[in-house]
């Protein structure tokens, strides 16, 4: 599937209340458990748990300085994203596409349009988003879009499983960043 095709045939909105479950769920999907090995984005083997819970997306939605990026396609949310305004740069994280739908361009569309809402809204110079470090695979997928390593890290949540449950001792969280480009 092409990237304009799939960009055109999704709809994209700012989550409310009534959305939290369904996020929760589709978040949920496309990291942990089973149904995550559908698609290539699974954390299965590495953290079991939870993703995320209805408090933190209910958060994440509430905050003044965020926006969290709802994506449907003929009416069922497939895709979201969390956009944080922090001054001259965004922070880009809970993005999550339905496993089913990895790989089809999706999520290429969904960075686009978060990365243009960042720029063109927020006047953003940078996107800056936080990857589990040995996720190498991840990694690549980002660095393919722009997005380089810093090597700044920061600990892995260990002790609390609002973040999952780890089931491996090196965890960590590295930063990586993309430079905008100013609106055209």
């Amino acid at each position: 599937m092409d990237t304009a095709a799939t960009a055109t045939a999704l709809s994209f909105r700012a989550a409310t209340l009534d959305d939290v479950d369904t996020l929760v769920a589709l978040i949920e999907s496309a990291y942990r458990g089973d149904a995550s090995r559908a698609g290539w984005t699974t954390e299965a083997d590495i953290l079991q748990g939870q993703r995320t819970d209805p408090r933190g997306v209910r958060e994440v939605v509430e905050s003044p300085g965020s926006r969290l990026l709802t994506v449907e396609r003929d009416g069922a949310v497939v895709a979201c994203c969390q956009l944080e305004h922090r001054g001259a740069h965004a922070y880009f994280g809970m993005f999550a596409v339905s496993p089913t739908l990895q790989g089809g361009g999706v999520g290429k569309a969904v960075m686009a349009e978060a990365e243009r809402l960042a720029r063109e809204e927020w006047g953003a110079t940078e996107m800056h988003m936080t990857v589990i470090s040995v996720r190498e695979d991840l990694i690549a997928w980002y660095e393919r879009r722009g997005y380089r390593r810093t090597g700044r890290m920061t600990p892995f949540p260990y002790g609390d499983e609002r973040f999952g449950i780890p089931q491996r001792d090196d965890l960590r969280f590295e930063l990586l960043v993309k430079r905008l480009s100013p609106p055209a």
